[in-house]
């Protein structure tokens, strides 16, 4: 088959939507940091949907931050990618919903052309600069949220600012040369899943232009802005059968379309330096304060999407949808929810507490995602603090139980032994995985005691001020008794009833 692009845009089946502009009349007021999946699959088909209104003047530049394969699928393509909407009919059958994304204008690759990278957040038409680099690739820590000097690329971009590694790097002498250009200010606007992301990248970005110049700092405080916001679609990772499936569709070769769900939400704070898209098109709101959705985001879904994760992979159950049909799991997803986070959550006006989690569990069961457990259960050390640990203070801090929070976070902990139930082996998935599997070794490893399980919560980058907490250990010991000797399943049927305990 024929490659998908341009050209061939016109050739497509009549039920696949494509751009309805002329995509050579684009410019490119978006340069985004980590052109991943979720990028492609959430924030690219909402500006999709400003530009098919007619407002060309935000085609996206994406930047891949490690590695050329995004680029090297989607360039021949034209930067055209698919995008397949998937779910289940009423008699649950899988069906998909097809578009072509035309967005992407440029694809840049920051270990070949860091240079290319500067010149685009320099370049006079940009506007805004979003990220999604995962929670690691803010170089921070995750228990205080403050930009690690001493991380091994912070350390190099200090030393290199012609061949920056990090996004933070690059975002700083990106902007200090759109500065003595006299381009003027930027949006800086995180998309991952971090509490209060808008802040977090704005502390890091100052740290950084502290040791860099002090003047440029200032700048960027005084005239940059710094959004915060929510970001929600499941995106699973495109496998071989995925592209094979999509190309057949389309009836020429899409070497890398993405998924997602048909459920879309965005809320973002309407704090632009410069002009923005009008996302609201493709489903977005704009909100004066993030905070509240972010929490209940990261709370509800992330949170849960963790602890079914962790718990599921251990049992063998490979994805998601399999997870959740495991009637012991369902429930308990659905008590934590319920019993254990829905209380530490602000007022929304409007949101319906209950009709919100049926839905949640809803989009967990789409058996046409197959969103795989071990994909979500990468880089632990990054999201428990954000996912887990903020609901887990503040239950504890009002002298609350936390038995299923703590289910969630033994399973982890359990995790890093590498092997599941079914005697497989995995590789622990992580930037501090040589420091945890060690600790795992010399703690849990040795018997599943309190003594090791105080030694796990001492591990500073992932508990911080929860070290030595007596509540939560004592929470988290039969739990991960549980686990070892009972198994996952057991272990969940033991839990039932376990919502009498939080009354």
């Amino acid at each position: 088959m024929n490659r998908l692009n341009d050209e061939g845009l016109g050739a497509l089946p009549a039920e696949v939507a494509r751009p309805a502009y002329n995509r050579h009349d684009l410019k490119i007021g978006i340069v985004h940091m980590g052109i991943g999946a979720f990028m492609r699959a959430h924030m690219a088909a909402a500006t999709e949907a400003a530009l098919n209104a007619g407002d060309l003047r935000w085609g996206i530049a994406g930047v891949s931050l490690r590695r050329p394969d995004t680029r090297d699928a989607l360039a021949p393509q034209d930067g055209l990618y698919t995008l397949a909407i998937r779910d289940a009919d009423e008699h649950g059958q899988p069906r998909q919903r097809l578009q072509v994304i035309g967005a992407v204008r440029s694809l840049l690759v920051a270990p070949e052309n860091p240079q290319s990278v500067l010149d685009a957040i320099a370049a006079e038409d940009t506007r805004i600069v979003s990220l999604t680099v995962t929670e690691k690739g803010y170089c921070h820590d995750p228990a205080t949220g403050a930009l690690r000097l001493d991380h091994p690329d912070i350390v190099h971009d200090l030393a290199h600012p012609q061949a920056p590694r990090s996004a933070i790097g690059m975002l700083v002498y990106g902007l200090k040369q759109r500065h003595a250009l006299g381009h003027g200010p930027l949006t800086l606007m995180s998309l991952d899943n971090l509490p209060a992301n808008g802040h977090v990248l704005r502390a890091a970005v100052l740290r950084f232009s502290e040791e860099v110049d002090s003047k440029l700092c200032s700048w960027i405080e005084r005239e940059c802005r710094f959004p915060c916001s929510m970001v929600d679609r499941i995106v699973p990772k495109t496998t071989d059968g995925d592209r094979a499936a999509v190309s057949q569709a389309l009836g020429c070769t899409d070497a890398w379309p993405v998924l997602g769900e048909p459920f879309f939400d965005w809320a973002i704070e309407d704090d632009f330096a410069a002009d923005r898209p009008d996302w609201t098109l493709g489903g977005a709101r704009f909100v004066p304060d993030a905070e509240p959705f972010e929490r209940l985001k990261l709370r509800m879904v992330n949170g849960t999407h963790s602890s079914l994760a962790y718990l599921g992979a251990m049992a063998g159950w490979q994805t998601v949808d399999h997870a959740i049909g495991q009637a012991p799991l369902r429930e308990h997803i659905e008590a934590l929810m319920r019993d254990e986070i829905e209380p530490t959550l602000p007022a929304l006006p409007g949101l319906d507490l209950a009709a919100y989690r049926n839905n949640l569990l809803a989009r967990y069961a789409n058996p046409a995602l197959a969103h795989r457990t071990q994909q979500i259960a990468m880089d632990g050390s990054q999201k428990l603090p954000q996912r887990l640990l903020g609901t887990v203070r503040d239950r504890l801090a009002k002298g609350l139980p936390v038995p299923r929070m703590a289910l969630g976070l033994a399973a982890w902990m359990h995790y890093l032994r590498g092997v599941d139930e079914l005697g497989q082996t995995y590789r622990i998935d992580d930037p501090h995985a040589t420091e945890l599997t060690a600790l795992y070794q010399r703690s849990l490893g040795q018997g599943y005691t309190l003594d090791a399980v105080h030694a796990m919560l001492a591990y500073a980058p992932v508990f911080g001020d929860l070290a030595g907490n007596a509540q939560l250990a004592a929470a988290l010991l039969p739990a991960l008794q549980s686990l070892h000797t009972q198994g996952v399943a057991a272990t969940l049927v033991a839990m039932r009833g376990t919502e009498s305990l939080l009354i």
